[in-house]
């Protein structure tokens, strides 16, 4: 059986962990997180089942027994250079690692400096690194590259991720700019501290899998704004207050924007869905009518990759750089 180290459990965290658990997948035998809230219960205790003598360490430094860890699922931060001591440690170990961080999941576009690094740490110990989950790492990069087998030339590709966050995580929520103001949502756009990490990474790995050279692209961030008086895990939103966000990445190829990607989510947004759209040879649509509930796909992109990213020689991988993971079955790692 899978043994497995977790790194963050906070929300996503703890469900990937107990989805884990739930699937028959593995057990874990390793777990860290520094709130103090966390550090320090049994982690049976946190996700209501489990190993009852596992308890959860405030420190990576305190895990006594590696021996036994073959991957560490690590859910802490979208920055990747806020999760690198994290990564060197693991890879440092040999060890298979899957994270959250959305920085990861195509790194050269901000970090190809770090890039460099994990690679040359995972080749040197004999570990391999994957950032994934479902938004980047599956819906707008991964599923709209496997649609295109289909197609004899590609033009153009956009993209539609539309979510009703109403029924989303509170952290989700805050990231989104949920409860606040016209003037407030601009001034943390501002800072920097609004934005879903990853579209941009998501439209380079698309363009890079479909052999589009980007010459320029460009983020539009604005707040999807409530028309009537809204409940959310925040709070009232009352109207005219930012419900959440909309945001836009394009790429331009020879003179012409051959790339879009548009993610909105939204507490109260209605007709949810997620739409890909190819303009080539055949044209192509495709629709999720109601769309993905992003935690239980991202707990679940995560798992379902491990089993690739095992049978991988050592390095630093992307999505697209494994073979498609499917759906794990309960003893998908048992001769692994």
């Amino acid at each position: 059986m899978l043994q497995t180290a977790h790194i963050g459990l906070g929300p996503l965290g703890a469900r990937v962990a107990t989805d884990l658990l739930t699937r028959g997948l593995g057990r874990p035998v390793a777990a860290v997180d520094p709130a103090p809230s966390i550090a320090g219960r049994p982690l049976a205790d946190l996700l209501g089942s489990g190993p009852p003598d596992l308890v959860i360490h405030a420190s990576i430094g305190e895990i006594p027994d590696w021996s036994r860890v073959r991957c560490a699922i690590v859910a802490t931060s979208s920055d990747l250079e806020a999760c690198m001591d994290t990564f060197r440690e693991l890879l440092a170990r040999g060890l298979a690692v899957v994270s959250t961080c959305e920085e990861l999941s195509w790194p050269w576009l901000r970090h190809p400096v770090l890039a460099a690094e994990l690679h040359e740490l995972a080749v040197r110990h004999g570990g391999r690194i994957l950032g994934t989950g479902v938004n980047p790492g599956f819906l707008m990069e991964t599923l709209p590259i496997a649609t295109t087998t289909l197609c004899n030339r590609v033009e153009r590709v956009r993209v539609e991720r539309i979510q009703d966050a109403a029924p989303r995580r509170v952290p989700f929520q805050r990231k989104i700019g949920a409860t606040l103001t016209p003037a407030q949502f601009e001034e943390r756009v501002a800072e920097g501290t609004l934005r879903h990490v990853g579209l941009g990474e998501s439209l380079h790995a698309l363009a890079s899998h479909l052999g589009m050279k980007i010459e320029r692209w460009e983020e539009t961030i604005e707040p999807v704004l409530a028309n009537k008086p809204l409940e959310s895990g925040l709070g009232p939103i009352p109207s005219g207050h930012a419900a959440g966000v909309r945001q836009v990445a394009r790429g331009w190829v020879g003179g012409e924007v051959r790339l879009e990607l548009v993610f909105v989510a939204a507490v109260g947004q209605p007709d949810p869905a997620e739409r890909i759209e190819i303009e080539g040879d055949p044209p192509l649509r495709l629709e999720i009518p109601g769309g993905v509930h992003g935690d239980t796909a991202t707990s679940a992109v995560v798992l379902n990759s491990i089993r690739s990213l095992l049978a991988a020689p050592p390095g630093l991988y992307t999505m697209g750089s494994l073979p498609l993971a499917g759906c794990a079955a309960p003893d998908g790692f048992a001769s692994r």
